[in-house]
């Protein structure tokens, strides 16, 4: 996954605050607050993807910016 990402969701419900995520970004994109993993600095992303990758409760999802023209109504 190259380029910045336009978003990327957390789900509160499923995020144990482990803080895998955290010390992995590259960029320090993530951080804790109240033991749940928050975006802080989404600029900084290059949707690298190593922290939905790692995430062992499968609570991130990075959605990259090249995926906005993708997808069946982009034909």
């Amino acid at each position: 996954m190259a380029g910045k990402a336009k978003e990327i969701k957390i789900d509160a419900k499923r995020c144990k605050g482990c803080e895998i995520c955290v010390e992995l970004c590259p960029t320090k994109v993530l951080a804790m607050k109240e033991g749940i993993a928050v975006v802080v600095d989404l600029e900084k992303c290059t949707a690298c993807g190593l922290c939905e990758l790692r995430c062992p409760d499968f609570a991130i999802t990075v959605i990259p910016k090249d995926k906005e023209a993708k997808g069946p109504e982009a034909a």
